[in-house]
């Protein structure tokens, strides 16, 4: 989805009271597939070229962990900051649980630390 922008995409995977438990989305307390779409949304306009890459993915019973990999340019405003003009490449995590081939549940967790470092709002550690 990610990569091909097929919001509509997301109707067909997420249930209709699908959990997400992200802390860096803030539209985690709504369920189902439309606060994934605002969420990506969001994202796309702070990196307009946001590509996602699969790195690995391990599936057992109704679980689908994937580790991935994110790059972009930040060339739109980001969470009330301006955009920088800066590549930056991210990496994390997702649990995805499944139930009627849809996701009704899924974690998340990723680099936002290394991502906040490379648009320069913190400084990288050495």
């Amino acid at each position: 989805m990610w990569n091909t922008r097929d919001f509509d995409a997301l109707d067909a995977v997420i249930a209709a009271d699908a959990v997400d438990h992200d802390p860096q989305n803030p539209y985690a307390a709504e369920r189902g597939p439309e606060p994934q779409k605002r969420l990506i949304r969001m994202y796309l306009a702070a990196f307009p070229d946001c590509a996602m890459r699969v790195d690995a993915q391990i599936a057992e019973a109704d679980a689908v962990v994937t580790r991935w990999t994110a790059t972009g340019t930040n060339d739109g405003d980001f969470m009330g900051m301006p955009a920088t003009g800066k590549s930056v490449t991210t990496q994390g995590i997702s649990i995805s649980h499944f139930q009627g081939g849809k996701v009704v549940e899924s974690w998340n967790c990723w680099d936002t630390l290394g991502l906040l470092q490379q648009l320069g709002v913190f400084p990288a550690t050495t």
